[in-house]
């Protein structure tokens, strides 16, 4: 089992005395982080002030009451889309997915180079899942529940859908959280003794399956035009830039990090990346599933959750 390391100096500074701190202190402060952000988040201020009002400037028109008018425009819309939805609920666990990209060399430039490695192998596992779900849900039209407008008692199919989708993916990011820090079996062991870019492919997959369960209203209107047009291709296609969209910061902030002295500093202490990766992708994930596991359902009459004055 993992332990956190700190070190404490006794009597003077060549006297240093190293303390091991179980990791299940790091581990239960991730989570509660992640709790603290699911009850503290603003669904108004991620999705409106600054999804939606992004996409309006970066369009030039009103994104929500402007038709898509095409399909050229739909494609212009797509990846807008999911530019404007970075650090929205249904995509901000995303950046967790930096810990498990860092590789380290000697100079910038390597570092540089190796940083486009991992962000291919989490691209080509997002473009296979968002790809796929674009397509399934082009082809099934208006009949898939993520656009449906029934209801299952209280609550909208659609947002069960999403319940579903984010609590199981929220789930498999702690679960991923946990075999870093040391506390369960890495199911990813095997596979990446063979294929060294498995985590970042997963974590690709993971960010794609982001699509299967997404209400944003962005996304929803693009999901509704492309099912319109029962064209299986036409739904891969945009789905896919929708993903590729909600990633660009963070791989820009991956870019930056990796060029910078972080990967040093991460490699400084033995064992502090495995800490920074746990902490990481607990706290994405604890957000993921308390937010949408548990404070969704609250909102329609499922359950209790705190309520912030800002909800």
């Amino acid at each position: 089992m993992a332990d956190t390391q700190i070190t404490i100096s006794e009597g003077n500074s060549s006297q240093v005395r190293h303390r091991a701190i179980p990791s299940g202190i790091l581990v239960a402060a991730s989570l509660l982080a992640g709790l603290a952000i699911a009850i503290l988040w603003s669904a108004q201020l991620s999705d409106d002030d600054i999804g939606v009002n992004a996409a309006n400037g970066m369009l030039g028109h009103d994104s929500l009451t402007t038709a898509i008018s095409g399909s050229a425009a739909g494609v212009l819309f797509a990846f807008t889309a999911g530019l404007a939805g970075s650090f929205t609920a249904c995509n901000v666990a995303a950046f967790s997915a930096i810990a498990p990209l860092m590789e380290d060399a000697s100079s910038v430039a390597a570092r540089a180079r190796l940083a486009l490695r991992p962000l291919a192998w989490l691209s080509a596992g997002l473009v296979l899942v968002a790809g796929t779900y674009g397509a399934i849900g082009a082809s099934l039209g208006k009949s898939i529940p993520q656009l449906s407008a029934a209801k299952v008692g209280s609550m909208p199919e659609r947002i069960l859908q999403s319940v579903i989708a984010f609590s199981v993916i929220g789930l498999i990011f702690i679960y991923l959280g946990l075999a870093a820090a040391g506390y369960v079996p890495d199911p990813l062991a095997r596979i990446t003794a063979r294929f060294a870019h498995a985590p970042q492919f997963v974590m690709g997959a993971l960010i794609g399956g982001f699509l299967i369960g997404r209400p944003y209203p962005l996304f929803d209107e693009m999901f509704r035009y492309a099912a319109s047009t029962h064209n299986a291709f036409y739904g891969a296609l945009t789905f896919i830039l929708i993903s590729i969209g909600n990633i660009v910061i963070m791989a820009l902030l991956f870019l930056a990090l990796s060029m910078s002295r972080f990967q040093q500093w991460l490699r400084a202490e033995p064992g502090r990346i495995a800490k920074f990766t746990a902490s990481a992708l607990l706290i994405g994930g604890a957000f993921t599933f308390f937010y949408w596991g548990v404070r969704v359902p609250a909102g329609t009459g499922y359950g209790w959750f705190p309520h912030m004055p800002w909800h």
